[in-house]
């Protein structure tokens, strides 16, 4: 009883700590975006090449793992749906909508989690998961509503931007209700290794001939490092612990730790002398925590 417990704590500490990894993530993207000088595909090519050799590193200092007959071509979908669609969708949207916009839909990305679990691996939908993930919603929304509405022109967000963030949304919500039994058969570092390099070998068979005419020489220091810390911080980091909390928690519990993103967001903004400390955000920080343990209690299938 008490290794589940643990186990499960560690869970939510991965998952608490990947989201806030991914919250600072979209301020990186959004400048490497805004820079001009790397596009959207070969972003997410130095992003999968660069995990896929990490991830092969670490298993070289783990027990070998095989895989058995069939789970590689499992292992390539979840990489088309879980890495490569959505990050794609992710990277190409992050320059047609405004963070408001953004942030709104993509936290549709739990209600869609529930229904996927319902379907694909039978996770019940009970009215107390069903509470929780209203409560941190509406969290969430407070908290962008009162941070960002009366800066921004919401209509300057496009439709085509709008579409792609409910793909992403969709997409990795799928990925974490189809794939977790998958998940839950191989350790992090072997089921993350080959789903980088699916990705990785996908994404640059697409992008070669715009691998090679990107301007590498015209990138100032910092644009490197941004796009090296989204490399190992973002993508390396984020995704060993997201699988990780994927082996311990229920999928939509996982995926309601995606409302950390905004508070993050907010934090961040604060830090940087761009924002101030209301007490609108501390009661909607204290609306999404209150919503994740609601989920944490309700009925899971065994």
């Amino acid at each position: 009883m008490e290794k589940k417990t643990n186990s499960t704590l560690l869970g939510h500490l991965a998952a608490f700590t990947c989201y806030c990894i991914f919250g600072f993530n979209i301020v990186a993207c959004r400048n490497i975006a805004l820079s001009g000088l790397v596009p959207p595909l070969s972003l997410f090519c130095f992003r999968s090449a660069g995990a896929a050799l990490l991830f092969f590193l670490l298993s070289k200092f783990l027990p070998e793992e095989r895989l058995e007959k069939g789970d590689m071509f499992k292992i390539f979908c979840a990489s088309m749906l879980g890495l490569f669609l959505t990050q794609i969708t992710f990277l190409v949207a992050i320059k047609e909508t405004t963070p408001l916009d953004c942030s709104v839909v993509a936290s549709l990305t739990p209600i869609f989690t529930m229904f996927m679990s319902a379907i694909f691996i039978k996770e019940p939908i009970t009215w107390k998961k069903v509470l929780g993930v209203m409560v941190s919603f509406g969290g969430v929304l407070y908290l962008i509503l009162n941070s960002v509405a009366g800066e921004l022109n919401v209509t300057s967000s496009s439709p085509v931007g709008l579409f792609l963030i409910v793909l992403n949304a969709l997409f990795f919500a799928s990925y974490l209700g189809i794939f977790r039994p998958l998940i839950a058969k191989y350790h992090v570092v072997t089921f993350m290794k080959w789903m980088f390099l699916f990705s990785a070998l996908v994404s640059t068979l697409l992008d070669v001939r715009e691998l090679f005419s990107v301007q590498y020489a015209e990138f100032p220091i910092s644009l490197t490092l941004t796009v090296l810390g989204v490399v190992f911080f973002s993508t390396f980091v984020a995704y060993l612990l997201v699988s990780s909390a994927q082996k311990l928690l229920r999928p939509t519990l996982v995926s309601l730790y995606s409302y950390v993103q905004p508070i993050v967001a907010a934090g961040l903004s604060i830090y940087l002398g761009m924002d101030v400390l209301t007490w609108q955000k501390v009661c909607a920080a204290i609306m999404v925590f209150v919503g994740v343990a609601i989920v944490n209690r309700s009925k899971a299938k065994a």
